[in-house]
């Protein structure tokens, strides 16, 4: 089984992908940077959102797109259908096509709001 070359860049990230999945996170995309002034970067193979750590992640995958917050499990009063998982406060929405990634601005400004205030989620020594 061969690897998936990971990304040199966010921008090559979205060309590289097509179909739905590519406008799902087209979309994630400009809703996140739109929200708050995030760092945005190539981490563990998908695009990373940083602002004092890092606050939210977009993964697209064959069948779904994952938008994951550091924080998430605080935001369900937002985006009631995350899902918990992972370390730290982690919580993920799973999109599949023809669903709409709505609430993806105010969940990354209140992600982003979070890390200022709390600091980085990843920080053990807090």
């Amino acid at each position: 089984m061969q690897k998936a070359q990971v990304a040199a860049n966010p921008e090559s990230y979205v060309a590289g992908l097509a179909g739905w999945q590519a406008d799902c996170v087209r979309k994630l995309r400009g809703a996140v940077t739109s929200a708050a002034p995030f760092s945005e970067t190539i981490k563990w193979g998908h695009l990373v959102y940083l602002a004092n750590g890092p606050a939210v992640l977009i993964r697209a995958e064959a069948d779904r797109v994952l938008l994951g917050l550091w924080r998430g499990q605080r935001l369900k009063a937002i985006e009631p259908r995350l899902e918990p998982g992972g370390k730290y406060e982690m919580a993920r929405l799973v999109l599949r096509e023809g669903d709409a990634p709505d609430t993806a601005a105010r969940l990354a400004a209140e992600a982003h709001r979070l890390n200022v205030e709390l600091g980085d989620p990843t920080d053990l020594s807090r």
